[in-house]
Parts: structure tokens; sequence; C-alpha cells
């Protein structure tokens, strides 16, 4: 199988996995909230954050579908990149609130530290691409 094969696997599954999880906070927050690993609920009319929360993840995963569909594929490593700060600053959210450490570290950092790998390897891929192009102009 090839690394760019790999890659779309990769990248269609993290588009899928955040459109789901965005939806779940959009349609049900009440039910999704806990998933998030902090531990208590918003006090007063908090809840509307979740769907603040839900709301950015969609378009995260927006962004990374419609960079996939037009093979975008160099754009795609760095937005994937810089995409996975959110999932480091939901890591960080849940422990600076004392939050689990578990959902901290195996939900949000392990699909941050995933979606870095990934647009590194897109990077990697489309590097080779980028250099011929500049050696033939």
């Amino acid at each position: 199988m090839s690394l760019k094969t790999i890659n779309t696997v990769v990248t269609a599954a993290f588009i899928l996995f955040i459109l789901w999880f965005g939806s779940e906070f959009i349609l049900t927050p009440a039910a999704t909230a806990p998933t998030f690993g902090l531990p208590t609920w918003p006090s007063g009319d908090g809840g509307g954050f979740l769907v603040v929360k839900g709301i950015r993840d969609v378009v995260l995963a927006l962004v990374l579908g419609i960079l996939l569909v037009t093979g975008h594929r160099r754009a795609l490593g760095w937005v994937l990149l810089v995409e996975a700060l959110a999932a480091y600053g939901d890591m960080s959210t849940v422990l600076a609130h004392h939050g689990s450490v578990l959902t901290a570290f195996v939900v949000h950092c392990l699909t941050a530290t995933l979606m870095v790998v990934n647009g590194l390897l897109l990077l990697r891929e489309t590097r080779k691409v980028t250099a011929t192009a500049v050696t033939a102009a």
C-alpha cells in the first residue's frame, strides 16, 4: 500500500471522526459532554458552549474534507498540523480544569499526535512532488 493511500485513508478517518464528534456536540450536548473529560457540567446557560465546540469541530472537519477532495495535499498536511493544536488545546483545557487525565491523554493528546503524524506524512509525500515541480520550472 502506498504512502498516498495510507494518508488518504487516515485523513478520511479523521474527517469522519471529527464530523461525528462535532455533530454529537451540536445535536446532543448533554449526552456528549461527559465524554470530553471535564469534571462538571457548565453552570447556568453554559450548555451553549458545547454547541460552539461542536460547530468548531464540524468546520475543522469540513476544511480538511475540502482540501482532501480538491487534491491540495500539501496544504492538507499543513492544516492537519495546525488543527492538531485544537486537540492539544482540548487536552490542556481538561487538565487545567481537573478533568479526567485518562481522557485528556487517550482521547485528546492521542488524536492530536496522530494528526501531527498524518500531517507530517502528507508533507513528506508531497515534498518529492514539490521538489520535482521546482526543478522542472
